[in-house]
């Protein structure tokens, strides 16, 4: 990985990126979405889990603490996946709780529903 991730292994960052870090990211990003909280605090968490993914780097294999190309590589990856499980989680929560108003648009999105009588009803003539 270059200077990247210098004198680490691919099952280290693997794991503990990828599976560790990507799992805790899923679920930060599906409870902030559940419980209906601002985007912003998805980012503030995985500013803090990306420092906990770090941590572990370097207490399990010895890697370095305070890399900051490390780190922000860990955090882009936390971020990017969290953001996805926000995402479909809170198009999930508005479709289901309100679905009188609004239908999927996607896995990531919804939109305005249409009223049946207006979808497929010919223009009425005077």
């Amino acid at each position: 990985m270059g200077s990247l991730y210098a004198g680490e292994g691919w099952f280290a960052i693997f794991f503990v990126t990828g599976i560790l870090g990507g799992l805790a990211a899923w679920a930060t990003g599906r409870a902030i979405a559940e419980t209906w909280r601002p985007y912003y605090q998805l980012v503030a968490y995985m500013t803090l889990l990306g420092g906990a993914v770090r941590f572990i780097h370097f207490a399990l294999f010895d890697a370095e603490l305070l890399s900051l190309p490390s780190y922000l590589a860990d955090m882009l990856y936390l971020l990017a996946v969290g953001s996805l499980a926000y995402r479909m989680t809170l198009a999930h929560r508005m479709v289901s709780q309100y679905r009188w108003l609004y239908e999927r648009a996607g896995p990531f999105g919804w939109r305005e529903r249409v009223p049946a009588a207006d979808r497929g009803s010919p223009p009425s003539k005077p």
